[in-house]
């Protein structure tokens, strides 16, 4: 997705602003969304899911001390059309009744030394009980309407992608490709 109402906070100019502490965000879940897409045939199924919570630290001195843990609700998981939606929730695909939600925990995070305003991400995402390390890029924006180095209010925008087989998520392979792709964007606010 993406987002022209925000423009790009760069790290390094957060760098040097100060502020040595690590800062504390809380998650403003009605403007936060995970996107996905995954072919079906020659056309896309794109949808939903819904961000259940998440804890993140930033720390503009040292950038490897920020952390991100992300967890979705999955059981409200939602496709461009229904049936895609049924197949989504169900025990072939997400399995939602016994599998409610999926979790993603960082593990190392790295400014791109060639796009300052860009980071990599590593870590652990579980679906359907089965953890595997994933990576994703990252970028942190600010609101257009707020001052250049401001911190109260900012937007995460994680992307990378999922094997479905991994993950043991294999329904209507025939149909449907393997590789999904996220899109995560996260409104958050420094906590008080």
């Amino acid at each position: 997705m993406r987002n022209f109402f925000c423009s790009v906070l760069v790290w390094v100019i957060a760098l040097s602003a100060g502020n040595a502490a690590p800062l504390s965000y809380t998650l403003d879940k009605g403007a936060s969304r995970v996107g996905f897409e995954v072919s079906f045939g020659p056309d896309q199924i794109t949808g939903e899911l819904p961000v259940q919570s998440a804890e993140i630290t930033l720390d503009f001195q040292q950038v490897a001390n920020s952390s991100v843990a992300v967890v979705l609700d999955v059981g409200n998981a939602k496709a461009n059309f229904p049936f895609a939606t049924q197949a989504l929730r169900g025990p072939k695909v997400l399995d939602t009744t016994r599998f409610p939600t999926i979790s993603f925990v960082s593990t190392e995070i790295k400014v791109l030394p060639d796009a300052p305003s860009k980071a990599r991400m590593s870590g652990e995402i579980t679906i359907r009980d089965t953890t595997r390390p994933i990576t994703l890029d990252a970028e942190l924006f600010r609101p257009a309407d707020r001052a250049l180095g401001e911190r109260e209010r900012l937007i995460v925008q994680l992307s990378g992608a999922v094997s479905r087989a991994a993950f043991g998520a294999t329904g209507w392979s025939d149909l449907v490709g393997d590789t999904v792709a996220l899109d995560l964007m996260l409104q958050i606010d420094l906590a008080e």
